[in-house]
């Protein structure tokens, strides 16, 4: 019963719909508030991989018990060796080290792509276990913006953290950087 974290395949894209829209419906960790159909996760999940970027999945004995990817932090040239993580976790794996596997695991990846920050912006100030989970893998958090989505009745905030990968800023990148930029 070994917890295995793998590049996802499309075969995973029901499994990774069905968990985001758990996340979705009652969750903070996203501000969406309608799930989007499997058709829908698919085409964004190719766009991240299209730009090169790692889209994870954590199976135990052939069960995908949760998801990260890594996404453009914004689209401006400049940007371009910053990612945004995001992870989201099935409900019946909440707890079992899952997200931690997962996070390290697309730091690593990210780190191997010569990208320079991550960032994770986490909905809900109370959000303890996202909180503690980004701290624990060496994240600082960087500040709160109050009131930035109305979400379950009740406005919730975003939590910035950050995390430098490869050094961070304390040099110039090595790599020319992944084609994030678009805009």
């Amino acid at each position: 019963m070994t917890l295995t974290i793998r590049p996802s395949t499309d075969a995973d894209l029901a499994a990774i719909t069905a968990i985001y829209g758990w996340n979705v419906r009652n969750g903070l960790g996203t501000f969406e508030e309608d799930p989007p159909e499997q058709d829908e996760m698919a085409r964004r999940r190719a766009t991240f991989l299209d730009r090169g970027l790692p889209y994870l999945v954590a199976e135990r004995d052939g069960v995908v018990l949760g998801y990260a990817y890594a996404g453009p932090f914004r689209l401006r040239a400049a940007y371009r060796y910053t990612v945004e993580d995001s992870v989201y976790i099935s409900p019946d794996a909440v707890g079992q080290g899952v997200g931690r596997a997962l996070l390290a695991a697309l730091i690593e990846a990210c780190e191997a792509l010569g990208l320079r920050q991550m960032v994770a912006v986490i909905g809900d100030s109370g959000n303890s276990a996202s909180i503690g989970l980004h701290a624990a893998m060496g994240f600082a958090k960087q500040g709160v913006f109050p009131d930035m989505g109305f979400k379950f009745g009740r406005w919730v905030d975003l939590v910035w953290m950050q995390r430098p990968l490869n050094g961070g800023g304390t040099r110039n990148p090595d790599a020319p950087g992944l084609a994030l930029s678009g805009v």
